[in-house]
């Protein structure tokens, strides 16, 4: 099963948490379309990966598009939605299902030498492993 890492601010994985945040936008997409779940490396100040989701279903459309259709359930307001957007023509909306959180976050710089958090994404077949050992 290959997976992607994405980097999502505290604020965003909480409202996912609350059930407020039911899609995750980006700017950018990954091509792998084999892609099936998402694991969140919550950043800064948590710096872990604490939680994942299966992808629903993923949108393409103008931001402005976007906004009206999940704007709703955006888990985000209004004026951050289209200052991430700004001079961009088309964005993603990628859908939360089967959100897990994880009751140990797993510390990715113990996990994995030279560990960066991915600026867009970052493509994963191992993690599933790694989660498995700490659900079990």
């Amino acid at each position: 099963m290959t997976g992607v890492l994405l980097s999502i601010k505290p604020k965003f994985v909480e409202a996912m948490m609350r059930n407020e945040k039911h899609y995750e936008f980006r700017k950018s997409i990954f091509s792998d379309k084999k892609v099936s779940r998402v694991y969140i490396y919550t950043t800064s100040p948590v710096k872990k990966i604490t939680a994942s989701f299966r992808i629903g279903g993923v949108e393409k459309a103008s931001p402005k598009e976007l906004w009206e259709r999940f704007g709703h359930v955006a888990g985000i307001s209004e004026k951050e939605f289209f200052e991430y957007y700004k001079n961009t023509a088309v964005g993603y909306a990628i859908k939360i299902e089967d959100l897990r959180s994880y009751d140990e976050p797993i510390d990715p710089y113990l996990e994995y030498p030279n560990f960066t958090p991915p600026q867009s994404f970052q493509y994963v077949s191992s993690m599933e492993n790694v989660v498995q050992e700490r659900l079990c």
